[in-house]
Parts: structure tokens; C-alpha cells; sequence
């Protein structure tokens, strides 16, 4: 990825979003809302992460800037330019790494450089690639021969063969485990170091999230109405890469989980402490 990539604004304005009736809905209440009233701006190579229970539209979010999705009202921007269609200056990077099984994986890499481009600059630019994020003696592999942190950084350096001007990153490394989780986060860190491209993430997980954002926004229903809007936009203090044991992260992730309904011992809250486990004869 060339440290010579343009990085993007992002916009949400008043961005709404229903769905149709479903089957197990009654007609009478009419389209489902899943978001409401979305205002945020993106500045460009910033890192935002997006935190909120499941389903409350942080995916839909996503797919709205990627225009892989449309709002049902308000509008979404990218550099000023309302985003209409599937928009190039974006890459997506999904939970499951969606390699083509039969291809090897400099060839998966490839399938995301841009039309157009010369086939030795299209070389150059997969070997630059596995080389940032350590496959370049794995290139030649299918997806099945790899571990899944290997099948998981060949589909990060696909989203970014492009070289985007925004990355939409909806649980990149969810599936991993806890270590190689880890060190896909510091990959990033380095990745976004060398270009600074602008970054939205949505996650789970609150210490990714104080790891890699620059500011943290927390979407969700509030008030009793339908569809969830943003609750708290939150800046990380401190730069990358910051101590995850740093005491000021450790007090913004209890403030994160309480917004998020759990208290600092990881239970729900209104959820009451088990006092005695029962005793099983032998």
C-alpha cells in the first residue's frame, strides 16, 4: 500500500434507516426501524470504531457508507460527494476472510487491485502487499493450507489492493482467537501507520476498539424509540500504539461497558451475582 494514498472524509447526515414489514411483524406497525437520526463526521485518516449491542445497525451502518445499502433518510457523504451506488473509494473487510478457494492467495489479493492497472504495476502492488503483512512466502498457498490469522491477513491486504481512501472494517478478526486477534490489531496499527487511510470499524469488543480508534461511538436505542442512534462519541486519549494496562483506558472501557449495559465484573446490569453453586454427588 503506497504511503501516497488519499484518505477520505465521512459523513452521516440525519441518516435513517427502515426495513420492510416482515412476516413476523403485523403490517399495522408498520417498516421496522433500525436506525434513526445517525449524524457523525469522519475526519479523513481518523480511526472510529463502532460499539453497540447486536443488531442495533452497526453493520447497516457500514454497508450504508460502502453504498452497499441506502438510507431511507438523510444522507451519506464521502469527501462531500453524497455516496450513491457501491463507491470505489471504499474496501470492505468482513468477519469470514472469503478467500476463493481455488485461487492461491497472491491471486485473492489481486482480484482487489483497481480496473485498469497495469499488470506489472498489479504485480508489484500484491508483492508489496504480502510483503506488509507477512505472506510473502505463503503466496503461492490456497486458502485451505493456511491457519486462519494467515486467510484472514490475505483478505486485509485484498481490501486494501485498491488503496482506499476509507476502510470499513465489520468484525475483521471476531473469528480469530484471542492471540492472533492481537496481533491483527497491531497489523493494523501498522498498515493504517504507513497509510494513514481513513478507518471506520465496528466491533464487540470495547479493548479493540480503545486500541485502535481514535474516537469510539457508541450507537444505540435510547428514550423508548424505535431504531438506535449514536448515544456517545468518546476520544481515546494518548497515541498509537497506546499500553492496553494504561489506568485511563481502563476507566474509559468501565465507562464503555456501562454504556453498553454491563457493569465493571462483566455482568448485565440488574443481573444478580450467583451467592453458591450447587454440590453434585459423586
Amino acid at each position: 500500500m503506497s504511503s501516497t494514498s488519499t484518505a477520505f472524509t465521512v459523513e452521516f447526515s440525519a441518516v435513517a434507516r427502515s426495513f420492510p414489514t416482515s412476516g413476523r411483524r403485523p403490517a399495522s406497525e408498520g417498516p421496522r426501524a433500525v436506525l434513526r437520526d445517525v449524524s457523525l463526521s469522519v475526519r479523513a485518516g481518523e480511526v472510529v470504531a463502532i460499539l453497540g449491542p447486536s443488531g442495533c445497525g452497526k453493520s447497516t451502518l457500514l454497508r450504508i457508507a460502502g453504498g452497499l445499502d441506502s438510507p431511507t433518510g438523510g444522507a451519506a457523504l464521502i469527501d462531500g460527494t453524497p455516496i450513491a451506488g457501491i463507491d470505489a473509494r471504499c474496501a470492505v473487510g468482513f468477519q469470514e476472510p472469503r478467500l476463493l478457494p481455488w485461487r492461491s492467495l497472491a491471486d485473492n489479493v489481486a482480484l482487489g487491485l483497481p480496473r485498469g492497472l497495469d499488470r506489472s504495476a498489479g504485480r508489484e502492488r500484491v508483492s508489496r502487499l504480502l510483503e506488509l503483512v507477512g505472506l510473502t512466502s505463503s503466496a503461492d498457498f490456497r486458502p485451505r493450507e493456511v491457519s486462519g490469522g494467515m486467510a484472514q491477513r490475505a483478505s486485509l491486504a485484498r481490501a486494501l489492493a485498491r488503496n482506499p481512501g476509507v476502510l470499513l472494517l465489520d468484525e475483521p478478526f471476531g473469528a480469530l482467537d484471542a492471540l492472533t486477534r492481537l496481533r491483527m490489531q497491531d497489523l493494523l496499527l501498522d498498515i493504517h501507520a504507513a497509510a494513514p487511510t481513513t478507518v471506520l470499524l465496528v466491533t464487540h469488543d470495547v479493548d479493540e476498539a480503545l486500541q485502535l480508534a481514535d474516537r469510539i461511538v457508541l450507537l444505540g436505542a435510547e428514550d423508548g424509540r424505535p431504531g438506535s442512534t449514536i448515544r456517545s462519541v468518546t476520544t481515546v486519549p494518548g497515541s498509537r500504539p497506546r499500553d492496553r494496562g494504561w489506568a485511563e483506558l481502563a476507566e474509559l472501557r468501565a465507562e464503555l461497558l456501562d454504556g453498553l449495559g454491563i457493569d465493571r465484573h462483566g455482568r448485565a446490569h440488574g443481573e444478580e451475582r450467583t451467592t453458591a453453586l450447587p454440590v453434585f454427588p459423586y
